[in-house]
């Protein structure tokens, strides 16, 4: 009878590790399907399209996921991709004309956008704690707001005319690799065109730089007391509020780090496509987060992580790469993504001991 049970009980517990990690088995699945049936997907080339596709539903989400485990929700980060990358790109078109050198204007934009792109953040943080509006729609004007700015910005144009380096930097790898003259951050010096067309790019430069960003808060928010009082916070407000956490100051700093994050996606399309359009992003904020969802947090607050998120992303990239391999028509990515969100939530919903973590 007790072996019966101990059966039982390792049987129960060993599908419920696998249901807790559904959504990498399903990212597992995508990669050996699409390697199948598609042509060149499982190259090296194929990877780093999918992982430079990705930067930005990855930082979007990454930063969606702070809000997310805290019970809120932001909206406005589509737009405000936008808003940042076009203050940016503005900012080095502005102080190009006037004759200032790339090593200057590059990080003047840069850091004018970053800067910049926490005030929204912060509004958004202060609605929703001080004067108690609903993330929903806190977020939600933000959303217009921002994209209003950046249309008046720009003059309703896309920004051109960036520094040349600014292209180097965003269509450039960590690593070159050719035998015998392999370089960093550049194209090893003195190649014939033959050797030019030999040399592979690793990791593009743009990954690297949202690694890093990725890393150090996804850091924060699994060792550190910030973290702790975030997912408490989502856990319960009341009772993080007794144990003496100041919640309205710490969810307007998570609203400032979701919104950090979108300036840093901003500045990443910036060096990606070597313009600034205030349009940019505005496809992604439901990808950002489909991704945090499907990656394990719940829409009720208390549980994520960043690694759950990554995960969740590399699901949409991967689909939407393969599905453009497999030449089907890209509308079918919403209606994938749609489906696989409602299971998701479905999940957490039905089968909390799938997503709520002892």
């Amino acid at each position: 009878m007790n072996n019966g049970s101990t059966t039982q009980d390792w049987g129960r517990n060993a599908l419920v590790q696998i249901g807790r990690r559904w959504a990498l088995l399903f990212l597992m699945m995508e990669i050996v399907y699409f390697s199948v049936a598609g042509t060149g997907y499982f190259t090296l080339n194929n990877f780093q399209n999918i992982l430079v596709a990705s930067t930005t539903v990855m930082l979007l989400a990454a930063g969606e996921t702070f809000v997310i485990i805290t019970g809120g929700i932001d909206l406005s980060v589509g737009f405000m991709v936008g808003f940042t990358g076009v203050i940016c790109a503005k900012i080095m078109v502005t102080l190009q004309a006037q004759g200032v050198s790339q090593t200057i204007s590059i990080p003047a934009g840069i850091l004018a956008a970053l800067v910049l792109g926490l005030i929204p953040g912060f509004v958004n943080g202060y609605l929703v704690t001080k004067l108690r509006v609903p993330p929903f729609i806190a977020t939600f004007g933000m959303y217009g707001i921002a994209y209003g700015f950046a249309e008046i910005i720009s003059g309703n144009v896309p920004v051109h005319n960036l520094p040349p380096a600014v292209g180097e930097i965003g269509h450039g790898y960590l690593l070159y690799y050719l035998p015998g003259k392999t370089s960093w951050f550049r194209m090893p010096e003195n190649l014939t065109r033959n050797e030019v067309k030999q040399v592979i790019g690793i990791i593009p430069n743009v990954v690297v730089l949202s690694a890093i960003v990725i890393l150090i808060f996804a850091f924060i928010l699994a060792k550190t007391r910030f973290g702790q009082h975030t997912y408490a916070i989502g856990g319960n407000k009341e009772a993080a509020n007794r144990a003496g956490i100041n919640v309205s100051r710490h969810l307007v700093k998570v609203y400032m780090i979701s919104s950090f994050f979108a300036s840093v996606a901003g500045v990443i399309y910036v060096l990606k496509f070597v313009t600034g359009r205030a349009d940019a992003g505005s496809a992604k904020m439901l990808d950002a987060v489909s991704a945090v969802v499907i990656g394990g947090a719940s829409m009720y607050g208390g549980t994520g992580t960043i690694i759950g998120t990554v995960i969740g992303g590399l699901i949409i990239s991967c689909l939407e790469i393969g599905l453009v391999n497999l030449a089907i028509p890209t509308f079918n990515l919403y209606i994938t993504v749609g489906g696989i969100l409602i299971f998701a939530v479905l999940v957490d919903q039905f089968f909390p001991e799938l997503t709520h973590k002892e």
